[in-house]
């Protein structure tokens, strides 16, 4: 998508469980110089002082990839879940040597393989900038605003972090451009493989069982941070601790939700329902039945295309379960309680005026603008690279302050590793990605519209695809570094039909980009600052904001919950997997899980759940203890938590977890890695 004002605008509103208080009970993902530790108190008898959630802090890792993890060694190993690291899983993989069927086992570090794209980085800093921002906005509206906050953060960024080798600086607006955080990060760009198991062990139970518990799911899997060539040295690391969760019994997940709307308007809420919703389970649906199909045509390609396979029914269920929430009448009652309660409290504050009808006339604008943003910039890894090269290539050329967000000094070292890191291209999976959404786009727009025309000229979805996908260099990295290299000059003057087409896409992206600046996520912002000042003012400042991918820690306890008027136990066994399988897809058991039932524990603890607020993003995100110990590892909500988009329900809302004790076992007897184990065991308290 080219409308990066999808991406920067949170719009305000407290959305909390009851209108008229604070965030209820376990609700909330606090960031980390905000931590209401009174609260908790309260609660729950006890709070972590400072000295613990540094200690905790300093050993979060956020994965570029989109995922969280922990440090777990002082070598540098990396705890997360297996689906964060099934495309590097993938990637390593052959035909004749299926990683993700076989599973792998780095029985020496020399062996560990490299995941290209991944980046590990670690919160050193978290800085206040808001004051800094705001005065550079003043008085400015529109796209001037936009581009006024934009050159600060560049600036603010590129002071922030001058040894771009190392370190990452990123400014992060939240409640809705109310403050400005400057996250300071050390950074880790050689990521390795170490362990996976077999993806059967971590996907038993396929699309049924995702975002529903009980669970059997061996969803862990471990990476480790390299520099120089040698694995990097991290005392700070969390101690592992291989026992059985406790029922009742305080946990924190910490790690880096992605992207949250609990304070958007009611006037945001319904360009959720009515328009963005509805296209994307309309369009992916049909991406996931072409897929299909393509895939049964060999086992070449039912291999190439599982992780994509696997992605797209995830992202379905997700909007599925948020269409749902957004049509329960119950649960946008709340949100229409909450919207009201805080109208109410700001209507006798002047200062507040009324952003509210603000929202709802960018909204109304972005409407117009939503189906050309959406559909003009084509699917597919390889555009994907021709699109990044065109832009990097003219943002370059300008000074930083004056660059798009992305492509200032900050950003550009992880986007030049991941266009230049070497990773495999399967063409016929780009041309399906590209028919698929150059089809969607004359769907949408209409045959006749400019933008489809642009798009397509007088070829079909087809036949573009074909042509580029069958043409185009942009699979070889040795040749997209030759562009990247050569700049401007460069990628103007190559006569790669994939670079050519996105130099031809790229200024009407660019002008639907300037619209929405003006139109959307310009008045955004303006409104956003009044109604953070409101909730503030409501509330107190012991708030949290939305979820930015940013590092946030939440607190609850280890507890199920009732579903039609049964208890929903908290875990299940390694036993219960042998109990639950059929013999066939999805429930069929992961070959070495069959091979060594004789020798496995069963009645260790497997997978459990607890009241910890989590959002996608938080996956591989550390279950931490009270002693400061990992316990599990975050990997997925019940389906009562896809409506965690725009609210919490304490009752209802569940953190699925694969517990410690698994992962033990599984490094111990199924798959067996016995250096894993003891650089573990030097760190931790032994399972009991």
């Amino acid at each position: 998508m080219t409308y990066r004002a999808f991406f920067l605008t949170s719009a305000a509103l407290f959305a909390a469980s009851a209108a008229a208080s604070p965030a209820s009970a376990e609700e909330g993902m606090w960031t980390f110089d905000n931590f209401p530790a009174e609260r908790m108190e309260r609660e729950f008898g006890w709070a972590p002082d400072q000295a613990w959630l540094d200690d905790v802090r300093a050993s979060a890792v956020r994965l570029t990839g989109g995922c969280s993890a922990s440090f777990v060694s002082p070598n540098g190993l990396i705890l997360t879940n297996h689906h964060c690291v099934a495309s590097c899983v993938y990637e390593n993989s052959t035909g004749d040597n299926d990683l993700l069927a076989r599973g792998f086992v780095a029985d020496r570090r020399d062996r560990e393989l490299k995941c290209a794209g991944q980046q590990a980085e670690v919160v050193t800093g978290i800085t206040d900038v808001t004051a800094q921002v705001k005065q550079a906005i003043g008085t400015a509206t529109g796209e001037a605003l936009t581009r006024a906050r934009d050159a600060r953060i560049a600036e603010i960024e590129a002071a922030g972090c001058p040894d771009t080798a190392t370190t990452r600086c990123q400014v992060v607006a939240l409640f809705g451009g109310g403050q400005y955080k400057l996250y300071t990060y050390r950074k880790y760009s050689d990521v390795r493989l170490a362990w996976a198991p077999e993806d059967r062990a971590a996907t038993f139970g396929g699309d049924p069982d995702n975002f529903n518990f009980p669970r059997y799911s061996l969803d862990a899997s471990f990476l480790r941070a390299y520099e120089n060539g040698q694995p990097v040295n991290t005392p700070e690391f969390l101690r592992w601790n291989p026992r059985a969760p406790v029922e009742g019994e305080a946990t924190f997940v910490v790690g880096n939700p992605g992207s949250t709307s609990r304070l958007n308007t009611l006037g945001q809420i319904a360009f959720e329902r009515e328009v963005r919703l509805p296209i994307t389970l309309a369009t992916l649906s049909e991406l996931r039945g072409r897929l299909i199909q393509a895939m049964s045509q060999s086992e070449e390609r039912e291999r190439e295309g599982r992780d994509l396979l696997g992605g797209i029914e995830n992202s379905l269920k997700v909007q599925i379960g948020r269409t749902r929430a957004l049509n329960d009448p119950a649960f946008t009652a709340r949100l229409e309680s909450a919207e009201a309660d805080l109208i109410a409290r700001s209507a006798a504050n002047p200062a507040v005026g009324d952003p509210w009808a603000q929202v709802d006339d960018a909204v109304t604008a972005y409407r117009a603008l939503y189906l050309p943003a959406r559909f003009t910039s084509p699917s597919g890894n390889l555009y994907g690279y021709a699109r990044a090269l065109v832009m990097a290539a003219q943002e370059r050329a300008k000074p930083n302050a004056e660059r798009l967000p992305g492509y200032t000094d900050s950003a550009l070292p992880l986007l030049e590793k991941r266009l230049l890191d070497e990773r495999p291209v399967y063409p016929w999976l780009d041309a399906l990605q590209m028919e698929w959404s150059l089809s969607k786009a004359r769907e949408y727009l209409g045959a006749d519209d400019a933008d489809t025309r642009l798009l397509l000229g007088r070829e079909s979805p087809e036949m573009l695809a074909e042509r580029l996908v069958g043409n185009t260099r942009l699979a070889d990295p040795a040749f997209r570094r030759a562009l990247w290299e050569g700049g401007l000059a460069a990628v103007e003057a190559s006569s790669d039909p994939l670079i050519q087409y996105a130099l031809r896409l790229v200024p009407r992206q660019r002008e639907l980009d300037r619209l929405i600046d003006e139109e959307y996520s310009g008045p955004l912002t303006a409104a956003g600052a009044q109604l953070a000042d409101a909730r503030f003012a409501a509330y107190g400042d012991t708030l949290y904001p939305d979820a930015t991918f940013t590092l946030r820690i939440s607190y609850g306890k280890v507890q199920g919950w009732e579903e039609r008027g049964q208890q929903v136990p908290i875990a299940t066994t390694l036993g219960g997997t042998f109990d639950r399988a059929t013999g066939n897809e999805p429930f069929d058991l992961a070959p070495a899980f069959a091979a060594k039932e004789a020798q496995i524990d069963k009645a260790i603890t497997y997978d459990f759940v607890t009241t910890n607020d989590i959002i996608g993003g938080n996956s591989g995100s550390p279950v931490v203890d009270r002693a400061g110990t990992v316990i599990g590892a975050a990997f997925d909500g019940n389906i009562h938590s896809l409506g965690g988009n725009y609210g919490y329900d304490p009752l209802l809302n569940r953190t699925v977890a694969v517990s410690a004790a698994a992962v033990q076992e599984a490094l111990e007897t199924i798959y067996p890695a016995p250096a894993l184990v003891a650089e573990l065991n030097g760190g931790q308290a032994r399972r009991n």
